[in-house]
């Protein structure tokens, strides 16, 4: 177990309530469950069934630190100051994001081997931060896939399709997002093309876009995000390496 990762679990027979850290986790009628650990979670957490006979049982959970590719760009500012157009915008943009990733919608992809959804260079790694005259950038929050415009986006896993983006975000461009079940959700950013409609179900392998570079970009790359709940996921330890 270790930060940025998920693990898969069963639940003692005759379990009725299951928690992390005091907040509920849906159990599946197989007594399968999915928790997940976001980039800077802490060293520990537990894990509590209770049964339907009031026994209680716990599990200590120890988190694995990670070491993460941190850049100290001493001579740079931070960012600069959004513009009047994006401070519009942005609003409704989140808006739409945090609505989607509400939704309560049914689907085993949780339980399968995750696929990338595109192949070639990894241009940018899940969890690596910028520290700009001794102040933090955000972390990079997904994985990104360099490749050119129009090659395919597929389908990591089997899922509904929560968000598709009727025009492009003003940071995202072209989003896309996915609900695997069990609240793990993926986000497929700067697309040049989506082909799937929202509540469209997906198969894994399935063509779903293509990449592109929509949005604030500065080449053609697919970003995978992916998240469980209020925790930020590394997809690439879903994903397994990458076979070219």
């Amino acid at each position: 177990m270790s930060q940025g990762g998920v693990v898969l679990g069963t639940v003692p027979s005759g379990t009725r309530s299951l928690t992390l850290d005091g907040s509920a986790v849906p159990v599946a009628p197989d007594g399968r469950f999915l928790i997940a650990f976001g980039r800077d979670f802490g060293p520990d957490a537990d894990l509590v069934a209770t049964t339907v006979r009031g026994d209680v049982v716990r599990r200590h959970l120890v988190i694995a630190p990670r070491a993460w590719k941190i850049e100290n760009l001493p001579t740079l500012p931070k960012v600069s100051q959004p513009s009047a157009e994006f401070a519009r915008r942005r609003p409704a943009e989140l808006a739409q994001i945090n609505a989607a990733r509400r939704r309560n919608v049914t689907s085993d992809g949780w339980r399968q081997r995750f696929m990338w959804p595109a192949t070639g260079r990894i241009s940018g790694l899940f969890g690596s931060q910028r520290i700009y005259r001794g102040e933090p950038g955000s972390f990079h929050s997904g994985v990104d896939v360099a490749g050119g415009v129009g090659a395919p986006v597929l389908a990591p896993a089997d899922g509904v399709v929560i968000l598709a983006a009727a025009a492009p975000f003003t940071l995202e461009g072209n989003l896309l997002m996915v609900d695997h079940g069990m609240g793990l959700n993926s986000a497929f950013l700067h697309l040049s093309r989506i082909v799937v409609r929202d509540g469209d179900v997906v198969r894994r392998g399935q063509k779903i876009g293509e990449i592109g570079q929509t949005g604030r970009a500065t080449g053609p790359h697919l970003h995978w995000g992916m998240k469980w709940r209020d925790q930020r996921i590394d997809p690439l330890l879903l994903a397994g390496p990458m076979a070219q």
